[in-house]
């Protein structure tokens, strides 16, 4: 009987690991951020948060709504307080009428449309990457912060994913790069993926040409590809963090005068596929190097790339 009871508590514990690695730690670290959010708004307002009430959720996306939240944080909120029940052995119906109705009427009074942040397109690449070339001092961190830069656009790299990468999974050959990518946002089972990048004509903004001098600046030959430095520009054993790239990118667009305000560290992702659908790549070579699963946002940035290209207005002559 002590066994059989020793056993379940095992079981208990495994099932626990299980069900924290059933979700990336980006993930859970957001629905926690979220759930923090509706927690507040109902100590202010004297209500439960855990367990929580439809009606009470509903109450919380208005609330939300004439915050100007858009949409897509609105759409994420509802997903995280409905997780975290979950997790926590509760049930909550998130299908009730008095969220999926008010839901439909906030689309229909605000709108669903959002404003995502702006593509860093290849004239703007370029000018980024003048300015940090023309920085005197601290060779080692401009070498590394344009090599982030560029293969970050290069590869249509998640910011996570740009910072996970490890010395084991590069592969140079007679064409340019193979990376092998170990684990994204839409794998997180860990099959893997290959991203091939060639060597481009001009050598200044060639991400594997960058590349490979970063790693003979470093002398890096293991571990994290791209690391923190301490003071006096040493690197350090420490993976750089994704939210690193997203500074660095503010940090590098300020300097060559340009509003980082609309930028963000999906700015290299984004622009990748807006440049390459604006040369007439394929939507199915984009995703490839994106590692999009659905034809929704990669159509959005062909779409964005073609406003001008496919004009009816080109074809009038005044």
């Amino acid at each position: 009987m002590n066994e059989l009871i020793t056993d379940i508590k095992a079981l208990k514990e495994e099932t626990l690991i299980n069900l924290k690695n059933s979700k990336s730690h980006n993930t859970i670290r957001a629905y926690r951020s979220d759930f923090k959010d509706f927690e507040l708004f109902c100590v202010k307002n004297g209500f439960k948060s855990m367990p929580s009430d439809s009606k009470i959720v509903s109450l919380y996306l208005t609330y939300l709504s004439t915050n100007e939240v858009k949409m897509s944080t609105l759409k994420r909120r509802l997903v995280s307080i409905g997780v975290i029940h979950r997790l926590k052995g509760h049930y909550l119906d998130m299908k009730h009428p008095s969220i999926i109705e008010n839901i439909m009427g906030i689309k229909r009074r605000k709108g669903s449309i959002q404003k995502g942040k702006k593509p860093i397109l290849i004239s703007s690449l370029k000018t980024i990457i003048n300015v940090i070339d023309e920085i005197k001092d601290d060779e080692i961190k401009r070498s590394r912060d344009r090599t982030i830069i560029l293969i970050g656009f290069s590869g249509g790299f998640r910011r996570n994913e740009i910072v996970s990468l490890d010395y084991d999974d590069l592969d140079f050959v007679n064409e340019g790069l193979k990376i092998n990518l170990k684990k994204s946002k839409t794998d997180q089972f860990g099959e893997g993926s290959i991203k091939a990048l060639p060597y481009f004509d001009n050598p200044n903004y060639c991400p594997v040409k960058s590349l490979q001098k970063w790693l003979n600046y470093s002398k890096i030959d293991n571990g994290p590809v791209f690391r923190r430095l301490n003071k006096g520009s040493k690197i350090t054993e420490n993976r750089l963090t994704d939210q690193t790239v997203a500074i660095l990118i503010k940090k590098y667009l300020q300097l060559a005068g340009i509003d980082s305000k609309n930028y963000s560290g999906h700015s290299l992702r984004s622009g990748f596929a807006t440049s390459a659908a604006e040369s007439g790549a394929e939507e199915r070579s984009i995703m490839a190097m994106t590692g999009h699963k659905s034809t929704e946002m990669v159509r959005r940035y062909i779409k964005e790339a073609n406003l001008f290209k496919n004009n009816a207005l080109n074809k009038i002559k005044i």
